[in-house]
């Protein structure tokens, strides 16, 4: 006699797998994407190096949220100019690692590109008031659909942006930091 298998038993197995799959790979997410706090990554912020000048406080905050994760290929030549919108981010990413294993800090000269070498050094400049500054790249970014670059809340404060959120910027390659 030949064992034959009960499809309703066979589909919910299959399911239950699934489910389970599911949930050893949502495991595997990293910290910063999964939202989750962890003091492993609240590391000393003095390792981040900051480049640029002291701007002026503002009360208002805007909180980056994480919409998609794209990947692309590390940018190889020195010549990259970009001209896009731009957003910040800060409270809700201080103290957890950024994608080259340094400790975000919203107080510091920083930002997030999705392609350029880690790290780097680019010039952003405000398009508006045609403000400039040099900051480290050292994150992957930004996760919203149309924006060229995400800059700490210090940058955005810096170019005078911070209190709209978002400026048309250009993004210059100044090359590789230390």
């Amino acid at each position: 006699m030949r064992f034959r298998a009960d499809p309703k038993r066979s589909q919910i197995a299959r399911l239950l797998g699934l489910g389970a799959a599911s949930l050893m790979l949502a495991n595997c997410t990293t910290d910063d994407v999964a939202g989750r706090t962890d003091s492993r990554h609240a590391a000393n912020s003095s390792r981040i190096a900051a480049t640029g000048e002291t701007a002026v406080k503002s009360e208002n905050k805007i909180r980056r949220h994480v919409a998609k994760v794209t990947r692309e290929q590390p940018v190889q030549k020195g010549d990259y100019t970009a001209v896009g919108m731009a957003s910040w981010y800060g409270e809700d990413f201080h103290g957890r690692r950024t994608a080259n294993g340094e400790t975000f800090d919203m107080n510091s000269f920083s930002a997030a590109h999705p392609s350029l070498p880690l790290p780097s050094n680019v010039r952003v400049t405000n398009l508006g008031n045609h403000r400039s500054i040099v900051v480290r790249v050292n994150d992957r970014g930004p996760f919203v659909g149309g924006r060229v670059i995400d800059v700490s809340a210090k940058t955005a404060k810096a170019l005078g942006f911070y209190d709209d959120g978002l400026s048309k910027v250009k993004v210059e390659y100044v090359g590789r930091a230390q």
